[in-house]
């Protein structure tokens, strides 16, 4: 939509917005209308249009842990469950979407560079690919390595995607989401996305990406309409530390996969779990755990804003009760061990690393 065009039409949905405003209930959108334009599309279309299905989901969870896998999984299983989803890869190695495609497909930063951004030059069918179950794919690539930002690489592509009228168009939008959240840039799909996802193991790493989440989807919820939708516990037999952790942190757990050697093999062969199934009908049972996923996201649940543990809370917590089988909060444990006397302790090293 250009710039002249979008004055326009805003022009016209201010005067349906000062008429029909009770009728739509924004008014806890209406503070975000009048701070952030960039959101200004997608407040007046969620608001406008409440009653037709529109939803945006971001995936996150600790490195290697099984995002891209499993978001291909839930994609699958939403079209499925008969919506039209596009998912969106947001890491600079492009291969969020390699088992619905089977293959690399070009980021829109390699088009774009191509177009020598020139965003008129862009053809949908030069940046989205349909992959395997009507599920549409989009990599957005990222900068040269060790420069440039990912985060603007997002807004580019949504931005993009807007300019090519598609971003609308689907029922469901995944943005599959690199790593931890470090810095803004990679927060940046929570920008657009009405629900979190968080991808985890039963592991003390896992859990602590997690938290660091968390705390992300919390300080994002405060300018933006997110919410946590849940927990997806992937490659786990057990449990008992992820229900330790939502204990303590209340929040929803949607499904809890084990780890299911043929889950990997269909990442190698590029291929979701649902085609692998069609010849191997014994890999039905491993669908219904993303159907399940589905199921729960499209009955379109509250979700949560969480408060997130402080990081010496939340060691002190998984440690004790890793080690004992019992937790203890940092507090507890410093009232019941008895620090050691380190005054001397400088006088008998070599070095010492701060």
């Amino acid at each position: 939509m250009n710039s002249r065009l979008k004055t326009f039409f805003k022009q016209k949905i201010n005067l349906i917005l000062d008429c029909f405003l009770p009728k739509f209930k924004i008014e806890d959108h209406i503070n975000l209308l009048s701070q952030k334009d960039i959101f200004w599309d997608q407040i007046v279309w969620e608001s406008l249009f409440k009653g037709i299905f529109f939803m945006k989901l971001a995936v996150y969870g600790k490195g290697g842990i099984g995002k891209s896998t499993t978001s291909c999984n839930i994609s699958i299983a939403l079209a499925r469950r008969g919506k039209k989803v596009l998912q969106i890869g947001c890491d600079p190695k492009h291969d969020s979407t390699f088992t619905l495609t089977g293959f690399l497909i070009p980021t829109i930063i390699d088009t774009l560079q191509a177009k020598d951004y020139h965003y008129e030059d862009v053809w949908p069918e030069d940046v989205i690919y349909q992959g395997y179950g009507q599920v549409d794919s989009v990599e957005a690539g990222g900068p040269p390595a060790g420069a440039g930002c990912g985060g603007y690489v997002v807004g580019e592509t949504v931005k993009l995607l807007k300019e090519l009228n598609a971003f609308y168009e689907y029922d469901v939008i995944l943005f599959d989401v690199l790593g931890d959240v470090v810095c803004g840039g990679f927060a940046a799909p929570l920008n657009y996305a009405d629900y979190c996802l968080i991808v985890t193991d039963n592991g003390f790493d896992a859990l602590f990406a997690a938290n660091r989440i968390v705390a992300s989807v919390r300080e994002k919820s405060k300018t933006h309409p997110l919410r946590l939708a849940g927990l997806i516990g992937n490659r786990t037999a057990k449990r008992d530390l992820i229900d330790k952790y939502v204990e303590v942190c209340p929040m929803p757990v949607l499904e809890v996969l084990p780890l299911i050697e043929d889950i990997r093999v269909s990442r190698v062969k590029g291929k979701t779990v649902f085609e692998m199934a069609e010849s191997e009908p014994t890999l039905t049972y491993i669908c219904d755990f993303y159907l399940n996923i589905a199921d729960q996201l499209l009955s379109q649940p509250e979700g949560v804003i969480p408060n997130e543990l402080e990081d010496r809370e939340l060691f002190t917590l998984l440690s004790t009760f890793y080690l004992t089988g019992s937790p203890k909060l940092e507090s507890e444990a410093e009232n019941s061990t008895k620090k050691p006397n380190t005054t001397n302790l400088t006088n008998d090293l070599d070095f010492l690393i701060l």
